[in-house]
């Protein structure tokens, strides 16, 4: 038997979150956790993690629906094992007439240093470009290997950085909790929830669905983004993705996080398209958005200006550091932060590897997706019986934290993988525009209520540039 060691249970997990956003404290008697913890092979709680955020998230998608139909809570629940299966969603997308490609360009990856370890994140073309310019060598595996190890891990994560690249040097666990950025980090709430400009309660009609009627405007991609207005998808929203007009994004994460989306293109540097951008937000209830803290208000939509087109909106912000400290304009993916917070080195030593050692999936990003959308759905029950704005604010760092937190696991790297009939019971196969795709199912589950897509992801943008879809131009709720 593999137990615990010093951590969190998943209920508690969620109970903290849960208070975290005050969320009523009775409605944790409905939720019902389930399936064999841990799951995955890790030091770490990662599957108390993903079912804590699956489970919070769904309770806040149930507790809207009561809401709305002013009847008492339904019983939520969640299964483990479909949660650590949900967290590896990109690895299971398969396109059953083939042509998908993988998840990881060929550069991307863990380098020794002259003293330590460095990951260089080159899956975008021009992250890829200013690795490459840094370090003055071709594109070649090898060559790169040979130049990372003449330099400094702290000196070249400086330098690419610098150069418009993405890339993180190895601290320990105690180094990162010591390093000002990190303890900043540290002080900020898991999930922030703020209230925004007055305006009268926007109340909801009754309905089926948690969401139905509700329009998300997603502006965001990669993983952690997608996750979270995936699953307001689930739950019956209208999602809009808002992607730069030739934006290429891998294959693979672009079908796991599109299920349930329309898509359209806009560039908002260009005034027409600023003006399209602009009547969306003014028949949005919710905008979700991955730009780095300052990033959006530079383009001129700020909260409060986002607030001003849609009195009412709810506004949730995903960063890789946070919205403050001297790393908060700085760019991040999971693999990332797992480095930097001293998940990867600690992950090693207990390996007994000289590599760094990740953790079992792109945990950070699916907990803050999931995370994310608890905050979005709580935030539209403030609205409801409150009125007001509202802003919700999930950083990867701090979930690194959250997971750091939880505890470990004794023997936790001799946990067995799941096995592929396990795995097979949450997977299904939908008809798409990329073709038949086999893909994880929403992981949760609201008694009455179960998740669904409506949409196969799409793979070109749904809606001509520049033209509002005509769903989003009638009256706003």
């Amino acid at each position: 038997m593999i137990v615990a060691h010093e951590a969190q249970s998943a209920r508690d997990a969620v109970a903290d979150a849960w208070t975290g956003l005050s969320g009523p404290q009775d409605e944790l008697s409905t939720l019902r956790l389930g399936g064999r913890d841990p799951a995955l092979p890790s030091v770490f709680r990662v599957t108390t993690a993903a079912s804590a955020s699956i489970a919070a998230a769904t309770l806040g998608a149930a507790g809207l629906l009561a809401d709305r139909n002013h009847e008492p809570l339904r019983e939520v629940a969640v299964d483990a094992l479909h949660a650590v299966v949900a967290f590896r969603s990109e690895r299971h997308v398969r396109l059953l007439d083939g042509g998908l490609g993988g998840l990881w360009d060929s550069l991307a990856g863990d380098y020794p240093t002259a003293d330590g370890w460095i990951r260089l994140h080159t899956n975008y073309p021009h992250h890829r470009a200013a690795a490459l310019r840094v370090l003055d060598v071709p594109a070649e595996r090898a060559a790169i290997a040979a130049a990372v190890a003449q330099r400094s891990a702290q000196e070249l994560e400086t330098a690419v950085i610098a150069a418009g690249g993405v890339a993180a040097a190895l601290p320990s666990r105690d180094e990162w909790r010591a390093h000002v950025h990190g303890a900043r980090v540290a002080e900020c709430p898991l999930v922030t929830l703020e209230a925004g400009a007055i305006c009268p309660p926007v109340a909801l009609p009754a309905s089926e669905r948690p969401l139905a009627g509700v329009r998300v405007l997603d502006l965001t991609r990669v993983i952690a983004g997608p996750v979270a207005t995936r699953f307001l998808a689930a739950h019956g929203a209208d999602v809009l993705r808002v992607d730069a007009p030739g934006f290429d994004e891998i294959p693979t994460i672009a079908i796991d996080g599109g299920f349930g989306k329309h898509s359209t293109a806009l560039d908002l540097r260009h005034a027409e398209d600023r003006d399209a951008f602009e009547r969306l937000v003014s028949a949005a209830d919710v905008v979700v958005h991955g730009y780095r803290p300052g990033a959006l208000s530079g383009l001129g939509y700020s909260a409060a200006r986002l607030a001003a087109l849609r009195p009412g909106l709810v506004i949730g912000r995903l960063s890789a550091y946070g919205p403050a400290g001297p790393w908060a304009l700085r760019r991040g993916f999971d693999s990332l932060v797992q480095m930097v917070s001293g998940l990867a080195e600690e992950g090693r030593r207990a390996a007994g590897e000289t590599a760094p050692v990740s953790l079992p999936c792109q945990a950070l990003d699916h907990a803050s997706g999931y995370l994310l959308a608890c905050g979005v759905l709580i935030g539209l029950r403030r609205r409801q019986r409150e009125g007001r704005s509202w802003r919700i604010a999930v950083s990867l760092a701090r979930t690194a934290r959250w997971l750091d937190d939880l505890g470990r696991v004794n023997a936790g790297l001799d946990v067995p993988e799941p096995g592929a009939p396990e795995v097979q019971k949450y997977l299904r196969v939908d008809a798409t525009p990329w073709g038949r795709v086999e893909h994880v199912s929403c992981p949760g589950a609201i008694d009455g209520a179960p998740p669904r897509w409506e949409h196969p992801p799409p793979r070109t943008p749904s809606h001509p540039q520049n033209r509002v879809p005509p769903r989003w131009r009638g009256p706003v709720p």
